[in-house]
């Protein structure tokens, strides 16, 4: 892999500082949203606050933004409420991953589900090239410390996934992918189910059953 190995190293160093500043690519991303915290890097706790507070700004200056969501036909009545029923089937739902979606970027966690969708994504990768082209641009935008869509894994996810980018597979994230699998189930789903975004497709879809 060449570059992408030393690049990877220097984030993995046994020195948070040393690894912060042998990465020389801080690409800014225009379209990024706040993001959850890993409180295993106190070192660099408060570079990440405000990150968290540069970055809500920009998300609350584009909140209102159309996003570009999966291709879904509209979702019945009984898919809706089935929703509620778990987490699963909620996520198994291209119409429901579209709609969790958008409740998570009120949040300004939407960062989880991009994850979560990449990772998908890289799985169906055969190509080597482009897995590690794949790879290589989920780190960056969602594992490096660097990022302003950083998602919130542990110190041991974190050393997996270092370990496994020296040579990267369709695999290489399913231990953090999990973990945020879990998190957005454990801590957004039930807020999402009382929301009025959930609500009001539920009200909106019984309108309609009844209306036809």
């Amino acid at each position: 892999m060449g570059g992408g190995r030393s690049e990877t190293s220097a984030l993995s160093g046994t020195g948070g500082g040393r690894g912060m500043t042998t990465q020389n690519s801080q690409r800014p991303n225009a379209c990024c949203f706040c993001w959850c915290c890993c409180c295993s890097c106190s070192w660099n706790e408060e570079e990440r606050r405000k990150r968290r507070r540069r970055w809500k700004k920009i998300s609350q200056d584009n909140k209102m933004e159309p996003i570009n969501c999966e291709a879904c036909t509209r979702p019945s009545v009984e898919e809706i409420r089935l929703w509620s029923q778990s987490f699963d089937k909620l996520m198994k739902n291209p119409a429901g991953r579209n709609v969790f979606r958008e409740f998570l970027r009120t949040e300004y966690s939407e960062e989880n589900m991009l994850f979560w969708l990449a990772c998908e994504d890289l799985k169906q990768e055969a190509n080597r090239n482009a897995v590690e082209e794949k790879a290589r641009s989920i780190y960056e935008d969602y594992i490096s410390i660097l990022s302003p869509k950083e998602v919130s894994l542990d110190a041991r996810v974190r050393e997996v996934i270092n370990r496994k980018m020296q040579e990267p597979t369709p695999h290489t994230f399913e231990d953090a992918q999990l973990q945020i699998y879990t998190l957005m189930h454990r801590d957004s789903y039930p807020r999402f189910l009382s929301s009025n975004i959930y609500k009001s497709l539920i009200h909106g879809g019984s309108r309609t059953s009844s209306e036809s």
